[in-house]
């Protein structure tokens, strides 16, 4: 039986679920998989990237997923980038090859695939999203992909959120690119179409919701790419007030088997993995970190 060493890096993952999704489908596939957590929140482990890949390059991994706070600070650690991912300007996927390493993106992919199959028909003219570091750069650079007319990236941070705005306007016509601080999201969401959480609020480590729950309402659609708990406080406001929501489970599982892909140069079944991560959640419930 083959084997694949591969893992994740990142701050507070200790019970990510990426371990069992990857192990289980490379047992289908006849590999034996081995996926280790780098947490730099764990003593012990090396506080920024740069040992972690030495290390693990060392060992003969397959390659790393990157999740927060390393998206974009990986990159200075690399040494090809894939055309998406110098476009969006974050990695969430290194493979070891050859002596070199390769960063990907399999975010803006998993977002475009879980949208086109949870939100077929929704309307996007005006498309407002919340957070502009790692993901957020993947799921604004998805969205105007799938032909939003306008997208308005909101965060507290000034100079991120024009940074993520110059970037997408230089792979989509500035016209359809804005940024805007939080205190512009009354007016925004009021006229919006579809609102993308995209920042960390919402997770066990960062609990409330992106914004004040009574912007929201019955035209909107709402994302929101936290999987874990499966009903974030923005689903459940959202939903109250008659919205459509959905939640991060299906972009987790895309984007978890295109890295899968990368990592093992076999054909993940998709379907397959988006209902074992259903499976991994409900056996988990919503009151778990995740």
């Amino acid at each position: 039986m083959a084997i694949v060493r591969c893992g994740l890096v990142g701050a507070g993952i200790g019970t990510s679920l990426s371990p069992a999704l990857h192990r289980v489908e490379g047992r289908r596939q006849g590999l034996e998989l081995t996926y280790t957590l780098f947490d730099v929140d764990r003593p012990g482990t090396p506080a920024a990237p740069g040992p972690i890949l030495d290390a693990a390059e060392r060992a003969g991994f397959a390659g790393l997923n990157i999740t927060h706070p390393f998206k974009q600070r990986v990159i200075e650690l690399l040494d090809h980038l894939s055309p998406q991912a110098r476009a969006i300007g974050a990695v969430n996927t290194v493979v070891f090859r050859d002596g070199q390493r390769h960063g990907h993106n399999t975010d803006a992919y998993g977002f475009t695939e879980s949208f086109r199959a949870t939100l077929p028909h929704a309307r996007t003219a005006h498309v407002v999203q919340l957070g502009a570091g790692g993901a957020g750069a993947a799921c604004a650079y998805a969205l105007l992909g799938l032909g939003a007319g306008r997208l308005t990236v909101a965060d507290p941070d000034a100079g991120r959120r024009r940074a993520l705005a110059a970037s997408l306007s230089r792979h989509f016509h500035p016209a359809r690119v804005a940024a805007a601080p939080p205190e512009d999201l009354p007016a925004l969401v009021a006229g919006a179409d579809g609102l993308v959480n995209a920042s960390p609020v919402g997770m066990p480590a960062h609990p409330g919701t992106p914004l004040p729950t009574r912007l929201l309402h019955r035209g909107l659609w709402v994302v929101d790419i936290v999987y874990m708990p499966v009903q974030t406080g923005l689903l459940r406001a959202a939903r109250a007030a008659g919205a459509r929501a959905v939640g991060g489970t299906a972009m987790c599982a895309y984007q978890a088997a295109a890295a899968f892909g990368l990592f093992t140069g076999r054909t993940p079944d998709t379907a397959r993995m988006l209902r074992h991560l259903a499976a991994l959640l409900a056996e988990r419930g919503d009151h778990h970190a995740a």
